[in-house]
């Protein structure tokens, strides 16, 4: 069951603030990325490549944690639990979406072969101190 997000939260998700994304590692561990994050809808969106630790602990365990505070005000926070799906991105339509949102130009050249994928999370806990 998913649930809302307020709209605070949403225009957080909006704005270009860095993310971190919380994982389970295989032996419990907690692992964390920073990110750069969309909205679609509720979901969060984020763009990653096959190979990192993050696709392979969520297509192990098709759970995440997302947590994204405004940098001009460090008490507010937003952190969304939920379950997540991977897709595969092969143009990397959404890291150049997330680059323009993000630096204002494009992402740097990767090397041959990286094969992109776009992580979806459903809210299913969300957490708002604004």
């Amino acid at each position: 069951m998913t649930t809302t997000l307020p709209d605070a939260a949403r225009a957080l998700l909006d704005a270009p603030e860095q993310a971190t994304i919380a994982t389970v590692e295989p032996d419990g561990q907690p692992q964390l990325s920073p990110v750069w994050v969309k909205r679609d809808g509720d979901d969060i969106l984020f763009s990653t490549t096959r190979g990192r630790r993050k696709p392979q602990n969520i297509e192990r365990t098709g759970q995440v944690s997302v947590l994204v505070w405004p940098k001009d005000q460090p008490y507010s926070y937003l952190e969304v639990r939920g379950s997540a799906t991977i897709t595969d991105d092969p143009t990397g339509a959404l890291i150049e979406e997330l680059s323009q949102k993000y630096t204002g130009g494009p992402y740097a050249a990767e090397p041959e072969g990286t094969q992109r994928v776009i992580v979806r999370v459903s809210p299913r806990k969300v957490l708002w101190r604004g």
